[in-house]
């Protein structure tokens, strides 16, 4: 049985905090806002990977309410992720994603941001996509106000 999930996130920017996009730090003027490291990419991916098994999204794993886990590693939530496939009798084929961002560019840093998700889900880089776009200036996205991603995941059984 083949199984198919869909993710998507969003996080305004914020002024002090570093931008964590798959786990890398990437070189910006602002982070992202969130209660976790607000990891947008890891965040959609997280999202995909669970409802492709059915399960709710990450804020039932870890909720915004849980002080414990404020400033998480989005990458800890990727590896609860992939538990949770083997535990439910899942095989992770695939990931593919989408940035949607006007600034930076990040494209130079997806190599590393493949490694560092492959890491966490227990597959390879090469099973990974990772993509990036603009949205051509418009809604809060082409304002810079934050930044946007989608992601799919394929598991099978």
């Amino acid at each position: 049985m083949t199984r198919v999930g869909i993710g998507y996130d969003v996080h305004p920017f914020a002024e002090g905090r570093p931008l964590i996009l798959g786990g890398v730090e990437i070189p910006h003027t602002r982070g992202l806002q969130g209660h976790s490291d607000a990891d947008v990419l890891s965040h959609a991916i997280a999202d995909a990977v669970l409802g492709a098994m059915g399960l709710p999204d990450i804020g039932y794993y870890f909720p915004p309410s849980d002080m414990s886990i404020e400033g998480i590693c989005s990458l800890s939530i990727l590896e609860k992720c992939a538990a949770l496939v083997v535990e439910k009798g899942y095989t992770l084929q695939n990931i593919d994603s989408t940035l949607i961002a006007e600034a930076p560019r990040v494209m130079k840093h997806a190599p590393q941001m493949k490694e560092k998700i492959a890491t966490a889900l227990g597959i390879q880089p090469d099973q990974i996509g990772v993509k990036a776009t603009t949205n051509e200036r418009m809604g809060f996205v082409g304002r810079e106000e934050g930044i946007a991603a989608m992601a799919v995941a394929c598991l099978e059984k």
